[in-house]
């Protein structure tokens, strides 16, 4: 099959083993692909990984599958052991053994087929075609903070960034009708969420501690300080960035205000893909730029350029 690879360097494969699925599996045949600033962190060493990349991604079950079978879906991207202690606690996300697709220990969705659990896929709705459903796995990243923390019409949110993810952040934030301001640097992309009425800021000009919550998708080293700058004391902090570089921040300030950190990670896919049924996440206007797989490797260098929003994989 065809692939993009990444080992020491990023390649387009022609003839690439097809995945062979191992019991309880399905296999997938990929439809749409997208591009996520962690593949572009994985070609700086993030993670250590190799093999084919890519996580976030729609397709149809062609392989086993169960009731599944023919359907179009979409793939949580953690597969857990189910055995350990962590798993039998319903924490199957950070369990010691998992694997990730296109991160950690198993090969990603940037190819004709990618191999999954039966119970990582989720059906899609007619009314979600297969470039939007590339947006599930991070409009679910972005539920999973409603799930950790607690967000109400008055609470005084403030979404660092304005790149791919940061946008999807504050229009599912803003479903909570918190009082929310987006920070960012563009104005170009910034008047994506203008358009929905959501409050937006490009830089800090002007801005105290004044915010109860704060979420850190700025994807570079010094979101996390610039989140300390606005939050206020016995404020919250949810940290959406990994980068492959180390933080220089004065953790000082976390011990001296009394500030919760949130890591937060991968969440549910039910209201993700309820939200873009429905239309109450929008995602047209996010999508950049479509390459053919066989284009993989100038679609990732395209998605690694400052400004560029989400970029798309068409097999």
């Amino acid at each position: 099959m065809r692939a993009i690879v990444f080992d020491e360097g990023l390649r387009f494969a022609g003839d690439h083993p097809e995945p062979v699925c191992a019991q309880g599996e399905a296999l997938v045949k990929v439809s749409c692909a997208g591009v996520c600033a962690t593949d572009i962190e994985i070609t700086k060493g993030y993670m250590g990984f190799t093999g084919i990349l890519g996580h976030e991604f729609s397709g149809r079950v062609v392989s086993k599958g169960g009731a599944l079978s023919g359907r179009r879906v979409v793939g949580e991207i953690n597969v857990p052991c189910a055995r350990c202690a962590l798993c039998g606690k319903g924490l199957e996300r950070h369990c010691p053994k998992r694997t990730v697709i296109g991160i950690y220990g198993r090969d990603g969705a940037f190819a004709d087929y990618v191999s999954l659990p039966e119970s990582n896929l989720h059906p899609l709705p007619d009314s979600v075609s297969d470039r939007e459903a590339v947006f599930v796995e991070p409009i679910a990243a972005a539920f999973e903070i409603l799930e950790q923390v607690s967000i109400d019409k008055d609470t005084r949110v403030a979404v660092i960034g304005d790149g791919r993810l940061g946008l999807l952040i504050a229009q599912v934030m803003a479903l909570s009708r918190c009082n929310l301001t987006v920070i960012g640097r563009h104005s170009e992309k910034l008047s994506t969420l203008d358009a929905m009425a959501i409050d937006t800021k490009v830089g800090y000009d002007g801005l105290g501690r004044e915010f109860d919550v704060v979420i850190d998708a700025a994807g570079t080293n010094e979101g996390l300080a610039s989140a300390l700058d606005i939050v206020v004391p016995k404020g919250t902090i949810v940290l959406k960035t990994t980068v492959a570089g180390n933080r220089d921040v004065d953790l000082n300030r976390v011990v001296i205000d009394e500030v919760s950190l949130v890591g937060s990670r991968c969440g549910p896919f039910a209201p993700a893909i309820e939200a873009l049924a429905e239309g109450k996440v929008k995602v047209g206007a996010l999508i950049d730029s479509v390459f053919k797989l066989e284009d993989g490797v100038h679609a990732i260098e395209r998605a690694s350029q400052k400004g560029v929003l989400k970029v798309l994989l068409e097999m």
